[in-house]
């Protein structure tokens, strides 16, 4: 990654706004869809501000406008200008609770909305009912699965493709299939999948996923960094045997050969 990906709250919240006209209009529109109030640097709101757009035509002005917004502590976003950005604003598409954004890193506006059209015809409208579902279950599951692997098991198996809550499928009574999942509740069988992979490009669609979900990963040297870049941030790394007992899925990648 060049850039760190976050999502700001400012629900509730003064967002500086500098500038007017069209791309002006268009980050006060921005700012208030996502629950904030822009104000100007000289309103008193302004103080408790933690983010700034600056959209001034003018480079030498928009530069200078930057600058001073930086001395008093805002992150500062200039309009059409990524040198002078602390942070980019992505291509968004809106589900409610689910937000997905698309950043080049201000590489190139027109990629990352070329992007967000394709992934709005993909993602199912209903993404934010099913977040909200999940949220408003997680007490029920605590009380059944009460250790953090046990409950990642439990919506790994509901989300994943071809499950009861398929993301990429529209589900009209998302919390009548957790509460079902929730009354048959087993721990999922623990096993072992061996992948050959040197190369990221050689990963099938399969073993890319269970290179996702997997608990533990083990690596007998050479690593495949490239690969291992893929898997998910919290599983362990093992540069041992092959533990049966260690997760779900435990991925074992065979190098070489």
């Amino acid at each position: 990654m060049r850039t760190l990906p976050l999502h700001i709250s400012i629900t509730g919240k003064p967002v500086v706004l500098m500038g007017v006209g069209p791309a002006a209009d268009a980050k006060a529109r921005l700012i208030a869809a996502a629950g904030g109030t822009p104000v100007t640097p000289d309103d008193l709101r302004a103080a408790q501000a933690r983010i700034a757009f600056v959209a001034l035509d003018n480079e030498a002005a928009a530069a200078d406008a930057a600058e001073q917004l930086r001395t008093r502590g805002l992150l500062v976003n200039v309009v059409d200008r990524p040198a002078l950005c602390d942070f980019s604003v992505p291509a968004i598409v809106d589900r409610d609770t689910v937000v997905i954004s698309v950043s080049t890193g201000g590489a190139s506006a027109s990629l990352a909305k070329a992007l967000r059209e394709r992934f709005e015809t993909w993602l199912p409208p209903g993404l934010g009912a099913l977040a909200d579902a999940i949220f408003a279950a997680r007490a029920a599951v605590t009380a059944i699965h009460t250790g953090v692997p046990a409950r990642r098991r439990f919506w790994d198996a509901l989300l994943r493709p071809g499950g009861a809550l398929d993301p990429m499928v529209p589900h009209q009574e998302p919390e009548a299939a957790i509460a079902h999942a929730l009354a048959g509740a087993a721990s999922p069988a623990k096993h072992i999948v061996r992948i050959l992979a040197d190369d990221p490009d050689t990963l099938t669609l399969g073993q890319l996923r269970l290179l996702q979900q997997a608990d533990v990963i083990v690596c007998p040297p050479p690593e495949p960094p490239a690969v291992l870049a893929l898997a998910r941030r919290d599983a362990q790394i093992r540069r041992c045997e092959v533990d049966e007992e260690a997760g779900l899925v435990v991925v074992h990648l065979l190098v070489g050969g």
